[in-house]
């Protein structure tokens, strides 16, 4: 047997500098019979960092709902979540964190957060057919704001345009809580012929490991790391371990990949994102039982000198490993020959548990497979947590306090000229949304994506949705918002809900208070996920996003962002969100409330920072969307569109921007009338629907428990409320464009 050329033995400071606590450290020592050097510390240091081990997360990530009868692979099983379509089609699709990376270099940041998880849904075999993002920037007057708003957004549209790949949905928000520690969320949806997936997965005995793709340099060490801890001053300093992308590599890489898959060939292939090629070489091969021998020296480098730790924890993009039946060398070899990629023998598989590294000849490290990987030797924890003292101080606002402004129609007008109302036009304009000609939104505003699965009668239905600002006065409540939200809009495009994937965004969760956030959160998305038959495919856990100063540490709200994907049984079933035509009645469909709370009206307008969630009630949330799908089957509505940020005016002004046409309507006067227009009450959705069909949209709706109320009607070039104009349409319009441009300087 060989021996560790390697002996040097870390002190417990190396220890501690590289992330890793005292108990964790014996652990090791445990796991290996001895202690350990360096590089192999090292690979213990990221694998077990929470963003690849889940450490303080796994025990409530696996309450959540992850079985259903479309699911084809359970949460974790495999790279993304993977949904039966029917029609001999499957859906891959999941969604992941780029926030540290991006709050120090926010180009290649979110470009590298882009290509991530594109190659996450294309070594399954799936071919990437939409994107998605979920954005959070602090005040938009800091320059700070502005630079990482400007670098994040050409981020994912250089590195998605170049890739072929549209974004077709998404959102942007802003609040002074991620002044310093921004979020980027980025979703991809690939599609994929049942049976024709691939698995993460390594073994039989000789067959050779190869790596593939870009060379390896020294970008992106301890990235994963990295993204485990706060940020601070001393942040910038570790720019190494953000990584640099090259989109035209990976649409290379994702042709090869998918040619190569269809050879035959390939047992088994894995994305190198977080902790390289120690990650892909551990899990691989801790999935299918079996040991790997690597050789290091002979992984393609584009940089001298590189120590054996620095080619295992390198984050370098566009590479992956695959495991390839022996024999067969010639045939992989040859697809990538074609696209002119490294496709490199770097190792090959052994029995048993064991991975043994190589430099030039010599063992630099070995280490159990299992003993790295979640669900093996990865440590889980249970994190005490305590409810935050803001909590109960929320129930103190009366809304009784607040009053109602005189000129109703001037706040009309401040709330869409408002950063998280205003049109992100600015925004959507980078981002190539027609690319591959599946995107069905571009022609018809549909309140989710609707990508079209071209050679059937379906379409997908996509979005991303979350307000941090309910989770943050109410985690339970708030996250099943989140969840309700998603679905309200994939039930108001026609479709059906299926299944989500996530991302949690929260602050440090050795911090009871945010560990009391985490786990409200996730019982909120159990609840509601069991109520829209939504299962959990998988996602992403992304602890640790605050800003440090000294002795001082402040979260960002929680955002556990809801990635939902859903089906149109038929593509005519897409409904758009626009008013279509003169004459139409409005119907709102759910109920008015009596409520202001959480709403960007009481947030922006009145700088009430506290206050409970909106009116919430899952199960009337469940029958309004039952209501409003079985109105669309039955051909009754012109338009549908949610009741969401900024309330009913804000609903009404962009049906009527996007269908160019007015409308006249009366309040509620049972109702505050601030509360009636700019109230964020949850399940509501406003429709047109044509006077021929006033009586069938009525009977439909008495048949059920759902309350429905005539609003107005469709008409002219202005929005009018109880008789007094709100503005003219091109008035409004230029207000609600206007923001982004004046913000930026463009």
């Amino acid at each position: 047997m060989d021996h560790l050329t390697s002996t040097s033995i870390p002190g417990m400071e190396t220890v501690a500098k590289l992330g890793l606590l005292p108990e964790e450290y014996d652990a090791i020592v445990e796991y290996l019979g001895r202690k350990p050097n360096f590089t192999e510390l090292s690979v213990y240091s990221v694998m077990w960092s929470e963003h690849c081990s889940y450490k303080n997360s796994i025990k409530w990530l696996k309450t959540l709902p992850r079985k259903g009868p479309h699911l084809l692979a359970e949460a974790g099983d495999e790279n993304a979540g993977l949904v039966d379509l029917g029609d001999g089609l499957a859906c891959a699709f999941k969604i992941e964190s780029h926030n540290h990376p991006s709050a120090l270099e926010p180009y290649q940041g979110a470009a590298t957060g882009v290509g991530g998880i594109n190659r996450d849904i294309f070594t399954m075999g799936a071919r990437p057919i939409a994107q998605l993002n979920s954005l959070r920037f602090g005040n938009p007057a800091l320059e700070r704001t502005k630079w990482l708003l400007k670098g994040v957004v050409k981020g994912i549209g250089d590195y998605g345009n170049a890739f072929g790949v549209p974004v077709v949905a998404g959102e942007v928000f802003f609040d002074d809580c991620y002044n310093t520690n921004p979020l980027v969320n980025a979703m991809s949806v690939g599609v994929v012929k049942t049976g024709n997936t691939i698995s993460a997965i390594s073994y039989g005995k000789g067959n050779p490991v190869f790596i593939v793709g870009s060379s390896t340099g020294k970008d992106g060490i301890h990235g994963a790391t990295f993204a485990s801890e706060d940020i601070t001053e001393a942040s910038a300093d570790k720019i190494p371990a953000v990584q640099v992308g090259d989109p035209f590599q990976e649409k290379l890489l994702l042709e090869a990949s998918l040619e190569v898959i269809k050879t035959g060939a390939v047992v088994g292939m894995q994305d190198m994102g977080a902790a390289g090629i120690t990650c892909s070489t551990s899990e691989m091969s801790a999935k299918g039982k079996h040991g790997m021998v690597i050789h290091l020296d002979k992984v393609p480098m584009r940089q001298k000198d590189m120590q054996p730790f620095e080619i295992l924890l390198s984050e370098s993009q566009e590479r992956m490993l695959v495991v390839v039946e022996k024999g067969r060398e010639k045939e992989v070899e040859a697809v990538f020959e074609k696209w002119d990629l490294n496709c490199v023998q770097i190792g090959e598989v052994i029995e048993g548990d064991i991975l043994r590294y190589y430099m030039h000849g010599e063992l630099v490290a070995e280490v159990p497979a299992d003993s790295l990987v979640l669900g093996g030797g990865a440590p889980v924890y249970e994190r005490e947590y305590s409810e935050p003292s803001y909590y109960r101080e929320k129930d103190k606002f009366r809304m009784e306090q607040v009053p109602v402004p005189g000129d109703l129609p001037s706040v009309a007008r401040a709330l869409l000229a408002h950063p998280n109302i205003a049109s992100k036009n600015w925004v959507i304009e980078q981002y190539d949304t027609m690319v591959g000609t599946k995107n069905m939104s571009t022609n018809v505003l549909s309140d989710a994506a609707v990508v079209n699965l071209k050679g059937t009668r379906k379409a997908l239905a996509l979005t991303v949705d979350c307000n941090s600002r309910y989770v943050h006065a109410d985690p339970d409540i708030g996250c099943a918002i989140a969840v309700a939200e998603a679905a309200r809009n994939i039930a108001c495009a026609g479709g059906e809900p299926s299944a989500i994937t996530n991302c949690l965004n929260f602050g440090n969760p050795y911090n009871p208070e945010v560990y009391w956030q985490f786990v409200g959160a996730i019982k909120g998305m159990s609840r509601a996920c069991l109520r829209f038959a939504t299962p959990v495919t998988g996602g992403n856990v992304s602890f640790y996003n605050q800003a440090s100063s000294g002795d001082s540490s402040e979260p960002v709200f929680p955002t556990p962002v809801i990635g939902m994907m859903g089906v149109l049984p038929d593509k005519d079933l897409q409904t758009g969100i626009a008013f279509r035509q003169e004459g139409d009645l409005v119907f709102l469909i759910g109920s008015s409330r009596n409520d202001i709370s959480c709403s960007e009206y009481l947030y922006s307008y009145h700088k009430v920072k506290l206050s409970p969630p909106p009116y919430f009630d899952l199960e009337e949330e469940y029958q309004v969307h039952q209501a409003v799908k079985g109105l669309i089957r039955a051909g009754l509505l012109q338009s549908a569109h949610d009741v969401a940020d900024g309330g009913l005016f804000v609903t009404l002004f962009e049906k009527a921007a996007a269908g160019k046409l007015g409308c006249a309507i009366d309040c509620d006067h049972e109702v505050r009338k601030d509360a009636f227009l700019f109230g964020e009450a949850q399940g509501r959705v406003v429709v047109s629907v044509g006077v021929s069909d006033q009586g069938a949209f009525a009977e439909m709706l008495s048949q059920t428990d759902v309350e429905f109320s005539l609003l107005g009607e469709v008409g002219g070039q202005e929005i009018l409320i109880d008789g007094e104009s709100f503005g003219g349409l091109e008035q409004l319009k230029k207000i609600h464009n206007g923001t982004f441009p004046a913000i930026l300087g463009e």
